[in-house]
């Protein structure tokens, strides 16, 4: 049995679980309408348009890479939660203007606002500040897991949910969890340290930092892939799989079932076992399979459940472990600006990935789409295979024997 102090304390998981909640609350509104609002966009005027509806997607990422950093550096002039909590009204806002929105150009502006609500830098620096050098690595492991389940949790609630309330009622929804997620904050997340003032962040050191440059691009290609996948995917569901928008839960629900069975045991390897490199490398090649595989063989049910069940495990572990990967790699003196350069990278992908795959699928159809997507993770296996991969740590209390 381990140790007491290799143990997290009550404050620790209580902090770990309440901020894996507000940021998996605030991944709503990005993903919820993932697979649904391409299908949902032809009812809009300028819906026709697969360009303009990849924008509306990616919009939200344009505006989360201009101001994770600057979210980041406030926080640690004003204190974390007070930040958290302008993001979150912000977003929450935005999320009401798309709801409301008669028209695309409306939809986009909404999406712009819920973007500039960018609180993921702050959510991770309060994390780290709320526990312990040893601990921090697998709350971030949380927060990580947090997006994959949420992600995946959407693309089976998304499709029934749209039946049922469409997706006005999607954004309506969205916007209320966000209100619900600042009263998790201030209620259950334990109390925030102080403010660190005017602490000039070593930017410079992060940003060239070559295995956080390694992190930062898998980060970017794992949501421009995402994003790029999911402006034609659900097209594809409903022209070769023959099943309408509401229906779509048949495929991600039992797909989601079974690569969550596949990928928890995967990243309890990774952690404990010290077993990071070979399931991230593997993670990475399995994202090379899906895209040649919906490139190649995409024309039937049973190949697109396969291959949704293959992404799904790729995508929760890499979600999982990037994070995880960034707070071990990063110098000490400089986690907050890390987390800001590697969430400021995340929305860039989010962004690229929507805007330029609907720009690829409108003029070249949606096998360029999973060409260029099999290309670009090509290019992250060959950069993750040269990565140092920090080693487990192992903390002096760990090693006692009882």
């Amino acid at each position: 049995m381990a140790p007491p102090t290799d143990r997290m304390s009550p404050e620790e998981r209580r902090a770990g679980a309440s901020l894996a909640s507000i940021f998996a609350l605030r991944m709503l509104g990005l993903f919820l309408i993932l697979p649904v609002f391409s299908v949902y966009a032809k009812t809009l005027p300028g819906g026709d348009d697969l360009a303009l509806v990849g924008f509306a997607l990616g919009a939200y990422g344009l505006t989360q890479a201009f101001f994770q950093i600057p979210y980041g550096i406030a926080s640690d002039i004003f204190g974390r939660k007070q930040v958290i909590v302008v993001g979150l009204l912000i977003f929450a806002f935005g999320s009401f203007v798309a709801a409301w929105a008669p028209d695309m150009t409306w939809v986009i502006i909404g999406r712009v606002l819920q973007g500039a609500g960018a609180i993921s830098a702050a959510v991770t620096a309060l994390a780290a500040d709320l526990t312990r050098e040893e601990h921090r690595t697998k709350v971030m492991a949380m927060i990580g897991s947090s997006i994959g389940l949420v992600f995946a949790l959407s693309l089976v609630g998304a499709p029934i949910l749209y039946g049922w309330i469409g997706m006005a009622g999607l954004f309506i929804m969205t916007g209320v969890l966000a209100l619900a997620a600042i009263i998790l904050l201030l209620k259950g997340v334990p109390p925030a340290p102080p403010p660190h003032g005017h602490e000039k962040l070593p930017l410079r050191r992060v940003v060239m930092d070559p295995d956080l440059i390694r992190l930062n691009l898998g980060i970017f290609v794992l949501h421009a892939v995402q994003m790029a996948m999911f402006v034609v995917l659900p097209h594809a569901l409903v022209n070769h799989g023959g099943l309408e928008a509401a229906a779509h839960w048949k495929v991600y629900l039992p797909a989601v079932l079974l690569s969550f069975a596949i990928m928890v045991p995967a990243i309890i390897a990774a952690e404990r076992k010290d077993k990071m490199r070979p399931i991230f490398l593997a993670a990475v090649a399995l994202l090379v399979v899906v895209q040649s595989g919906l490139l190649l063989y995409s024309q039937s049910l049973w190949a697109l459940a396969l291959w949704l069940v293959l992404f799904f495990i790729a995508f929760n572990v890499l979600e999982a472990t990037l994070p995880s990967l960034v707070s071990r790699t990063a110098p000490p003196s400089a986690k907050g600006a890390a987390l800001g350069v590697y969430n400021t990278t995340q929305a860039m992908g989010l962004f690229v990935g929507g805007a330029v795959g609907g720009y690829v699928a409108q003029n070249f159809g949606d096998n360029v789409v999973f060409a260029a997507c099999t290309g670009l993770v090509l290019v992250w296996l060959v950069v993750a295979n040269s990565m140092n991969f920090p080693q487990r740590r192992v903390t002096a209390a760990a090693t006692q024997t009882v």
